[in-house]
């Protein structure tokens, strides 16, 4: 074929000293890894497949009298066949009785706000002007901020925020928790019809509002909860939270039968919007929004008919020893005497060390074989021949369908896609969630599966990585995976909307 109708058309192909065009080369190197990958995936099927076939042929050619031959072989060793046997029952009757129970997530529900909490930039911006405590470098700050930020004009903030002066009482705290605890927590009773009375853990987690009694205490005397509930309320723990509160739940549901555990994962903007100039610590109140998400587990084998995911792993990463990781994120007063949260210029690089921590731990118990042995054989590699040897970086797609990356903010979301070398439908969930409802804390990664959800795209099998990022600082993982092809359950958030999206965001 001759090159010069793409030549006169400005189409210009780069020849490789092979002869081979650039783009054929990396299609090339593609087909060769996914080969490496099937080989390495089913070598052990390539190997029995022959073994079986050998041990068929040669049963097929045995005659009755060597069957006979075996039958009395057996009938002499009758003592080591009976012991074989006892062993046999006894380590399988054992395996049985300890094994972990399997986790289930029958259903979740996250809180959809009222219309009228909806902030457009220009009223976010007109609105802290005219609160008079922010001067003119502060107000520009946030507006660059706003531009940047990945938000869209629907995002939703607190009733006591939409008044002039703004009214954060512990009385309007308390309404916005019972706002979107209870609306979430109605809606996730009536889409399982499962009742109050049933529930017997209750796992709550919220960092910056903590009243006596407490959020978990409201739930029991909202729903009237039985007295023998095994309640917690997790705070202080950031956007992280909502991990520990399902691996919490899920080691109460090793030990306690037969029974159901609600997880309730909320934040509190009320009482913790920063009224001060400190650069650092407006940025929160350009990203947080009102949101949270009630989700129901069991480790009832009968409930897995009707569960939407099983729980495979969860993974939890720590930094906190380390001083600038444990003040990266860190609630203080500036020098006005006025109290926020402070996010330090490092915090995506301590993001990003968390990260390959957790994903140390999580790598060998979800990668592939294949991924695994090239991790392994590059590590080698750069300690004996070469110190400039590119670590190789193992891929995730090849372990999850689906990626919930917290919503964050759109570095976040950016800085994972980079490093974990995502494609842009990978991190859609994450981006379209925080473009609609903002950054919603520990909850989010709800909002980003139910949008996986109402875009049709969860099947049977698929498997669901939630990996979220906290103050202390934590990264933490959950790994999902789906029982059956999941539709969204009634009175999604994403029900008015999904139509609309994706978006186009701000690069």
């Amino acid at each position: 074929m001759s090159t010069e109708p793409a030549a006169a058309e400005g189409v210009q192909i780069h020849q490789t000293r092979g002869g081979l065009p650039d783009f054929l080369q990396s299609v090339n190197l593609k087909h060769v890894k996914l080969g490496y990958h099937y080989l390495v995936s089913h070598l052990l099927t390539l190997c029995l497949v022959p073994l079986i076939a050998v041990i068929i042929i040669q049963a097929s050619q045995l005659n009755p009298d060597d069957i006979h031959q075996l039958w009395l072989h057996l009938q002499y060793n009758l003592v080591s066949v009976v012991i074989f046997s006892a062993v046999f029952i006894s380590g399988s009757t054992v395996y049985i009785m300890t094994r972990p129970r399997s986790v289930y997530l029958v259903d979740y529900s996250c809180y959809l706000p009222p219309s009228h909490l909806q902030v457009e930039f220009h009223r976010f911006m007109e609105h802290s002007k005219l609160t008079g405590d922010f001067d003119d470098s502060s107000l520009e700050f946030q507006r660059k901020i706003l531009e940047r930020s990945g938000l869209g004009e629907e995002t939703y903030v607190p009733e006591a925020m939409h008044y002039l002066p703004p009214r954060p009482s512990m009385g309007a705290a308390r309404e916005e928790a019972e706002q979107v605890m209870f609306g979430a927590l109605d809606n996730l009773f009536a889409n399982t019809n499962v009742k109050p009375k049933d529930i017997g853990i209750l796992v709550v987690n919220c960092s910056l509002f903590n009243p006596t009694p407490s959020l978990s205490a409201m739930i029991v005397n909202k729903y009237k909860l039985r007295v023998n509930i095994r309640s917690f309320n997790l705070g202080g723990m950031g956007c992280s939270a909502g991990v520990i509160a399902v691996d919490l739940a899920k080691d109460m549901l090793q030990v306690h039968r037969n029974t159901y555990a609600v997880v309730v994962s909320t934040e509190n903007i009320t009482q913790n919007w920063y009224f001060g100039n400190k650069k650092s610590m407006l940025i929160p109140n350009c990203l947080f929004r009102v949101g949270g998400a009630a989700v129901l587990l069991s480790n009832k084998p009968v409930d897995r008919r009707r569960a939407k995911y099983k729980l495979v792993h969860v993974v939890r990463t720590h930094r906190g020893a380390d001083d600038m990781a444990f003040r990266c994120v860190y609630q203080e007063q500036d020098n006005a005497g006025k109290t926020g949260v402070s996010l330090s210029k490092d915090l995506m690089a301590i993001a990003g060390g968390a990260l390959k921590a957790n994903i140390t731990t999580l790598g060998p118990l979800v990668l592939p074989l294949s991924e695994q042995l090239l991790f392994f054989t590059t590590l080698v590699a750069k300690k004996l021949f070469n110190a400039k040897v590119k670590p190789y970086i193992p891929d995730f797609k090849l372990a999850f369908d689906h990626f919930c990356i917290h919503a964050g903010g759109r570095a976040v979301i950016d800085e994972l896609e980079k490093n974990l070398q995502l494609l842009p439908v990978h991190v859609e969930a994450s981006r379209m969630t925080l473009h609609r409802f903002g950054n919603t804390s520990s909850s989010s990664i709800w909002y980003e599966l139910a949008y996986t959800e109402a875009k049709g795209r969860m099947r049977k099998r698929n498997r669901v990585w939630q990996i979220a990022f906290g103050s202390g600082f934590k990264c933490n993982s959950a790994v999902w995976e789906a029982l059956r092809n999941v539709k969204p359950s009634p009175n999604s958030p994403w029900e008015d909307c999904i139509h609309r999206y994706p978006v186009q965001t701000v690069a």
